[in-house]
């Protein structure tokens, strides 16, 4: 198979148009052309009245070894690589003692499925609910301000990427190309084809859920086991070595592998790990606030003339600015045609995030704006990071008025240095509501002085970014995880718990659900290889 890139096409190119294309880049005859796949399909929007498709195609021809000897110095065409998933180890009967995973997000998901395909049978254990009961609760609190901390944004199946806009991409490194297998087994579980070959593929919420209980039954009838409800509150530990864990009703597990993904608001864990000894680290994290404006002036603005064009979607944006106080403000977890979400999993504090349907057609774009913190900002004690984020989120929760209201502020007023009393055309979309208020307070003083320098910055990238009746909503404090738990590189174990495989977001080795997914993988293939090669020993 052959990968051709940078085939470049109009937006409203037929699709035999494609397949000319293709034929004409490598120089065959029609009948030469054996099969074709999308691998990849971007815009360029650099020229807004002449916006193109880029793409990238694996192509099987007659001949093959002809027409790649023919263009071996042809930038654009190259051999395809080979992104089969293979299994590092496979079990014909689960072992006496299985696998045990704590958290059921795209990290603990991920390595649950891998684990049952390869028949370890693996235990999954999930503080919060199934995730249309959790689906259920966390509109309930958006409704009804009754916070459930075991069921919201944050805990239950799935993970806080539920309820996001179900983004799939990332910037990590994937020789391997692991990120294929994850959104194969996506789509294999109800997810839309176009995930396969969108540069910027995404899910949303209401389908993700679908999704995610298909994920669940194919894992389950491999031999895996989920259990809800069913917070880890404590670990077994002897001389170094996981035995098992403790849950919250005194239910003991016992297990000698147990992958820990529990995502980056699990602090009650956190503070247990610490307490158990485990080595952890503080890392940093970024604070700061959601801006929304209307999604019809993100779409002039980034596509011009083909705003609103069906093909192209609601656009999106990517910005970042480096201010003179030496911090860097940039945009996090854009949703084109999103909603402000109320993401707290704590009482009495207050935190936000972003989400997007499939469809993107709600009337606002949202996004983080936010300044990037470092373990400077907060020295001392491993968890500082994370008690930073419970005081911001305390303040927060009082500026709102004590009531899970949102405190919000104009963009005019804010960049003006004076409190909003009222909202202007931009309707927030936060529920259950938001309070006007001065947001100065809201963050540190380096962090506001930050945002108020880039958001005039911003303008010159996106003309109306600052328009004055755009709304800033307080405050998100959770980015990534405030901690690192560290394990060794090589086989993804604690460093000082032998059997204990910290992965994902809140272990602090991904962000966001793709690469998530992908390091719950390479957890679950340690696990994998320690216990068959355990197994071979008693052989």
């Amino acid at each position: 198979m052959l990968r051709l890139t940078e085939i470049r096409l109009p937006i409203d190119h037929h699709e035999e148009a494609l397949r000319a294309a293709i034929l004409d880049r490598l120089g065959i005859p029609g009948n030469a052309l054996v099969s074709y796949t999308i691998f990849r399909r971007s815009h360029d929007a650099r020229k807004k009245n002449a916006i193109v498709f880029t793409y990238t195609i694996d192509v099987t021809v007659e001949d093959e070894a002809s027409v790649l000897a023919r263009l071996k110095d042809h930038t654009h065409v190259r051999p395809a690589p080979d992104m089969t998933y293979r299994f590092v180890a496979e079990l014909a009967k689960p072992p006496v003692l299985r696998p045990v995973i704590i958290g059921c997000g795209p990290c603990g998901l991920f390595a649950a499925l891998i684990l049952a395909q390869s028949g370890f049978c693996p235990i999954i254990l999930e503080r919060g609910k199934a995730v249309r009961e959790r689906t259920k609760d966390t509109f309930g609190f958006w409704r009804t301000r009754k916070l459930d901390p075991e069921s919201n944004v944050q805990f239950g199946e799935g993970g806080a990427g539920t309820f996001s806009d179900g983004k799939l991409h990332t910037q990590i490194k994937d020789p391997k190309h692991v990120g294929r297998k994850v959104l194969t087994e996506f789509v294999t579980a109800g997810a839309p084809p176009e995930i396969l070959y969108a540069a910027k593929p995404h899910i949303g919420t209401f389908r993700l859920v679908k999704v995610i209980e298909n994920m669940r039954q194919t894992i389950e009838s491999l031999g895996g086991e989920f259990r809800f409800e069913s917070r880890v509150d404590d670990l077994v530990v002897e001389n170094g070595k996981i035995r098992g864990v403790i849950l919250g009703d005194g239910t003991s597990i016992e297990s000698e592998h147990v992958i820990l993904a529990v995502g980056h608001s699990a602090r009650d864990t956190f503070q247990m790990l610490y307490d158990k000894g485990v080595s952890m680290a503080p890392k940093p994290f970024s604070i700061g606030f959601r801006i929304e404006h209307p999604q019809s002036l993100i779409d002039q603005c980034r596509l011009g003339p083909n705003a609103g064009n069906p093909l192209l979607g609601a656009a999106d944006y990517k910005l970042v600015h480096h201010c003179k106080n030496g911090r860097s403000v940039y945009s996090f977890c854009m949703c084109p045609g999103g909603t402000v979400v109320a993401a707290a999993s704590e009482p009495g504090r207050l935190v936000t995030n972003g989400m997007s349907q499939y469809s993107r057609n709600e009337r606002n774009a949202n996004a983080a704006i936010v300044v990037g913190i470092s373990p400077d900002d907060f020295p001392g004690h491993p968890l500082a990071g994370m008690e930073l984020q419970r005081r911001l989120e305390e303040k927060a929760f009082e500026l709102g008025g004590s009531s899970y209201n949102a405190p919000c502020q104009l963009v005019g007023d804010f960049l003006e240095g004076k409190p909003s009393t009222q909202l202007g055309d931009v309707i927030p979309s936060y529920q259950p509501g938001v309070t006007p208020c001065d947001l100065s307070s809201a963050l540190p003083e380096y962090a506001i002085e930050a945002i108020r320098e880039a958001l005039p910055a911003f303008e010159r990238w996106i003309p109306g970014f600052t328009m004055h009746d755009a709304v800033l909503t307080g405050i998100e404090t959770r980015t990534s995880s405030p901690v690192r738990i560290t394990r060794n590189p090589d086989d993804c174990q604690s460093v000082n718990i032998k059997g204990l495989y910290p992965a994902g977001e809140g272990a602090g080795y991904a962000g966001g659900i793709l690469s998530s997914a992908v390091d719950g993988i390479q957890a679950a293939e340690a696990v994998a290889q320690a216990i068959a090669g355990a197994e071979k020993q008693k052989i």
